[in-house]
């Protein structure tokens, strides 16, 4: 039976997956899944047990979830908020997991670890939800289970491999963990790259509330549309004022009698992640002068800015430049696919 060298030492195992698989879903950038499929490798050549190393994997996912849990039960989307905006994934936003968790309710927390982003975001989204604490712990549980089995049978499965570069590793005067410590900084480095690409992308493309002020007291005001989920509207039932419901579901085109103004998209997410989508969409439609709000509509309420209620035909009216003249609700629509 190939063994891994000695330079990995003989008590690595249960406590160090626990302590690496803790770090990682308490929200540290940094992937615990090398060490368990390095874990899983010595599983295999005997020097520890799937069982010990599986629980101690779980028990870790559950102790920091469970924090995360009761975050956001305290916290709502403050917490999701600073989440979304300190997070160096680019996939976490409060939107895509609020829409999957609607959709298929706690049972995706089965499946929640292997998304990116989705993992580190699901135990706070449902702590703001009325999900009960043991149907949460119960899902979360064999998510859990789930995606630690995962990689440490394929770090079983890579026995042989595994051992053999471990062995090389050795033989060029490093360890199987100097390894894992340089993959760690180029991850963390080109997430951190992501992130500058994002918030340059910001520095160009969005407007503070100050400016969208200035622009709706101008003599040729721009259309404001609010990106918000209808679950958002539901609870939260105001808008900037004049602002327009954007169907994202729609296959609907923006009226091109509308698309010569100026165009000002927000939402809730502290990082305009949904925003920029949004204008990144209207932009390949050759729409260039659109802008996502800085810090959303948050933003503009904590700039002391107006806010006025939903009407009751906020989600059905329809985009029509006679509506617009009219000063009807209008639904302006753009293709969630680019698809022509």
């Amino acid at each position: 039976m190939l063994m891994l060298p000695t330079a990995i030492p003989p008590d690595f195992g249960a406590g160090a997956v626990f302590l690496s698989v803790l770090v990682t879903q308490l929200g540290v950038p940094v992937p615990a899944a090398p060490v368990l499929i390095l874990a899983g490798t010595m599983a295999a050549g005997g020097e520890t047990s799937y069982g010990s190393l599986l629980a101690a994997a779980v028990v870790a996912t559950l102790l920091a979830d469970s924090l995360w849990f009761a975050a956001g039960r305290m916290r709502g989307r403050r917490l999701l908020n600073g989440i979304v905006r300190f997070s160096l994934s680019l996939d976490t936003t409060i939107r895509i997991a609020r829409n999957v968790f609607e959709r298929y309710g706690a049972p995706i927390l089965s499946v929640a670890k292997f998304v990116p982003g989705l993992g580190l975001i699901s135990a706070p989204l449902l702590g703001t939800t009325s999900v009960a604490l043991h149907v949460f712990l119960l899902w979360d549980s064999v998510g859990a289970a789930l995606w630690a089995g995962t990689w440490l049978l394929g770090g079983a499965a890579l026995h042989a491999e595994i051992v053999r570069f471990a062995a090389f590793v050795r033989a060029n005067g490093m360890t199987i963990f100097d390894v894992l410590a340089v993959a760690g900084g180029l991850f963390l480095a080109w997430r951190w790259l992501r992130r500058m690409q994002f918030r340059h992308w910001l520095a160009t493309h969005r407007i503070s509330p100050d400016q969208l002020d200035e622009m709706m007291k101008s003599s040729a005001p721009p259309i404001v549309l609010d990106a918000r989920p209808q679950s958002v509207r539901d609870r939260e039932a105001y808008r900037i004022p004049g602002a327009r419901p954007l169907n994202l579901e729609s296959s609907e085109e923006l009226s091109p009698e509308l698309i010569g103004r100026p165009i000002v998209v927000y939402c809730v997410c502290p990082n305009e992640a949904t925003a920029k989508r949004i204008v990144n969409q209207l932009r390949n439609k050759h729409i260039y002068h659109a802008h996502a709000l800085k810090g959303g509509l948050d933003a503009w309420e904590r700039r002391g800015y107006p806010v006025e209620p939903l009407s009751t035909d906020f989600h059905t009216a329809h985009a029509s430049p006679e509506a617009l003249d009219a000063g009807e609700e209008a639904a302006y629509t753009v293709r969630a696919s680019l698809s022509e």
